[in-house]
């Protein structure tokens, strides 16, 4: 149970040591994307922001990113005219001692010239990166979380029942473990707040699927897909069901939102709707924003239940694929790093399954990569969403 992970200068310790090529705006993604494809063997990934003015949650969530304990070092690439902060954004990274370097290609003379700089001080800062101080690292320093996507009938019976008793272990060590998708809480609010550490944190968890219900209603598309239905489920409430297992029996020690990090042990929900009223230019459901969003919030790796199928990784942290239907695994077992419809086939139970995921997480901490990694998925959104801090409520001591 320990291992060697990488001394940042804040105290936090992490699992992988990767050099981001961050796009400050979309135009600003090609010349990103070919700088970062010339170092593809290496620990270098491509992460960015598509619009022009980022809103105060888009550039907290980038800051959060760039100085996440995975992250090893961070070249910025700018058009000139965006509107992101830039400048403060380089100063937040320097000051954790990481190296960064921001290019702009208005002032670089274009394309060619700023790919050519981009590749030049990757090239001298890999070698600096590459001898990150290593340290040992335990359980109880990990930050893990779970989602899930391509839900079906089998996702509540098999898969997610597993990583709830997967989460009842790493609370027990003294981890922090972090579930989401309020939207896929919806008629469960009671169930859910009952089991909060305080009353004022009950009243938050409630209000929170509460707010999930009537945005979605209000975008005209919750949180169920056809592909849902495709795979027997009938209503939200019965995916609600499903997904509520994935947080397992531990009390609920705190609300957070995307770029909030608990931190003392425990287990805590993810509110990732947006606050106010729904805006142009606000996303719906997606998993990728997601992932990125309880990346943001510490997480060192995420636990992805599926039993439609999904393919998707991530940028920065590694994602563990539990697939909870046994036909779905025999189909697509090169992106499924777990097993879990071995529940429904009664070959293992939901604790053999549980006890191989925490050790599938054990050993992606000690550098295994995940089926994700081998295939080199880096999925990434930033979008625009606009939040409302926390109140004293939502963390209480």
């Amino acid at each position: 149970m320990e291992w060697q992970g990488y001394l940042r200068s804040d105290g936090r310790k992490g699992i992988r040591n990767y050099i981001l090529v961050v796009y400050l705006v979309e135009c600003a993604h090609h010349v990103a994307r070919s700088i970062a494809q010339q170092f593809r063997e290496d620990t270098v990934q491509l992460i960015g922001f598509a619009g022009c003015y980022p809103n105060e949650y888009a550039d907290r969530i980038m800051n959060a990113l760039c100085t996440h304990p995975n992250v090893g070092g961070v070249l910025l690439v700018s058009l000139g005219c965006e509107s992101f902060k830039r400048q403060r954004l380089e100063e937040n990274i320097k000051a954790t001692g990481r190296p960064v370097r921001t290019i702009v290609i208005q002032e670089s003379g274009g394309t060619k010239k700023t790919i050519e700089e981009g590749i030049d001080w990757l090239q001298k800062i890999l070698p600096d990166v590459a001898i990150t101080p290593r340290v040992p690292m335990t359980v109880d320093e990990l930050i893990v979380g779970t989602i899930c996507g391509g839900s079906d009938a089998t996702s509540g019976i098999t898969a997610n029942p597993a990583v709830g008793r997967t989460f009842n272990q790493l609370v027990e060590r003294k981890a922090i473990v972090i579930f989401e998708e309020t939207g896929e809480m919806i008629g469960l609010e009671n169930i859910m707040s009952s089991r909060a550490i305080s009353t004022g944190l009950a009243g938050e968890l409630k209000a929170s699927v509460e707010k999930a219900a009537r945005y979605y209603t209000s975008m005209g598309h919750g949180s169920f897909a056809p592909g849902n239905a495709d795979g027997g489920l009938t209503t939200i409430e019965e995916k609600s069901m499903g997904a509520y297992c994935k947080s397992g029996d531990s009390p609920i020690s705190g609300l957070i939102k995307p770029g909030d990090r608990p931190i003392k042990s425990g287990l805590y929900l993810m509110d990732v709707v947006p606050d106010g009223d729904p805006k142009f230019g606000f996303p719906n459901i997606n998993d990728n924003v997601e992932i990125a969003e309880m990346i943001a919030s510490g997480c060192h790796t995420i636990l992805f239940t599926t039993g439609r199928g999904s393919v998707v990784g991530s940028a920065i942290s590694p994602v563990i694929k539990i697939c909870a239907n046994p036909q779905t695994y025999q189909r697509m077992s090169d992106d499924m790093d777990i097993n879990a419809g071995t529940i429904l086939t009664g070959t293992r139970t939901i604790d053999e399954v549980a006890e191989e995921i925490f050790q599938n997480i054990l050993q992606v901490a000690a550098g295994k990569k995940t089926c994700s990694e081998e295939l080199g998925h880096q999925e990434f959104i930033l979008t625009y969403k606009t939040f409302t801090p926390i109140g004293p409520a939502c963390l209480p001591a």
